[in-house]
């Protein structure tokens, strides 16, 4: 079972339920916003969401085996504590389940087009894993713009569903914001994608693939990596600047939580040389995506009188 849930990355899982439930309940509930799913159904819609990707993350590792006997030894599940049989299983039952329930959400809101979109991410992860991932940063894009659409899916089944010529003013902003958090979660994790190739480039190279260290080398890699990385220590200075200096406790949040830590990872990509400097890199980056994505509960803040 313990295999299973390092199979399925169950704590960047839990980070999906986590960020689509503040959504819900500590921003759009709090002030009053027209929603479409009840509770039911946006457990539901967090399930799917969570299946897929977690089949995404099986069948991912199932087409690096090669490469992780080389990375990361000492991590793998497939061909060790699960069979890659057993794994396809897993793989195929997760995205039936996944898209099952996406086709149900969709049809009991009445918007069966929506379907589509959990089809398509199924089918995009699966492409990811089998075949752009060893492409010249068409992969690093392509994944990073389905952790954005993991945020952006809320939206789309949530508010804009329920606009009314009334309320399609305060629909589109709450939806603003909600594109500014996929924006903010595209670019970190495009930085974190970069990192892993980084960290990863003795096995890549062995198999062939054409990630960004290997087309251009690592040295070169690591200075877009470094330049890459001011671009959302930029944006969120930006955002302070704009939106939310007027309230003291957002702005210390931002500048502790977010604007520090974006500094400090500025400063170790600059002299970062070995795979545990780029590895000590990625989880930083994780860490300062979940204090991004936390700081959703500041709105009540921000918002309310």
């Amino acid at each position: 079972m313990f295999s299973f849930f390092n199979l399925i990355r169950w704590k960047n899982l839990l980070m999906i339920a986590l960020v689509q439930s503040l959504i819900k309940f500590g921003l759009l509930i709090p002030f009053g916003v027209n929603t479409t799913l009840n509770n039911l159904e946006f457990f539901l819609l967090i399930v799917s969401t969570i299946c897929i990707a977690a089949a995404g993350n099986i069948i991912n590792d199932v087409y690096d085996l090669e490469t992780d006997f080389i990375n990361k030894p000492e991590k793998i599940v497939v061909g060790k504590t699960i069979s890659e049989k057993t794994a396809y299983n897993l793989f195929i039952i997760l995205n039936v389940l996944g898209v099952g329930l996406g086709f149900y959400v969709s049809q009991a809101i009445g918007k069966s087009e929506l379907f589509s979109i959990f089809v398509i991410i199924s089918a995009l992860l699966y492409v990811y894993a089998s075949y752009l991932k060893q492409m010249f940063l068409i992969g690093n894009i392509i994944v990073s713009a389905l952790v954005a659409l993991s945020i952006i899916i809320v939206g789309i089944f949530e508010l804009i569903p329920a606009i009314t010529s009334e309320n399609q003013g305060i629909q589109l902003a709450f939806f603003r914001i909600l594109l500014d958090y996929a924006l903010f979660a595209f670019i970190i994790n495009l930085i974190r994608e970069i990192t892993k190739d980084i960290e990863d480039f003795e096995g890549d190279y062995k198999s062939g693939m054409h990630t960004l260290p290997i087309v251009i080398g690592k040295e070169k890699a690591a200075k877009i990596l470094f330049a890459v990385s001011f671009i959302p220590l930029i944006a969120v200075i930006y955002y302070i600047n704009k939106n939310l200096y007027k309230h003291p406790i957002a702005v210390v949040y931002y500048l502790v939580f977010i604007i520090a830590p974006l500094i400090y990872l500025c400063i170790i990509i600059f002299n970062a040389k070995t795979k545990k400097d780029f590895h000590v890199i990625s989880n930083l980056l994780k860490l300062v995506m979940l204090f991004g994505m936390l700081s959703l509960l500041l709105y009540t803040f921000i918002l309310l009188p």
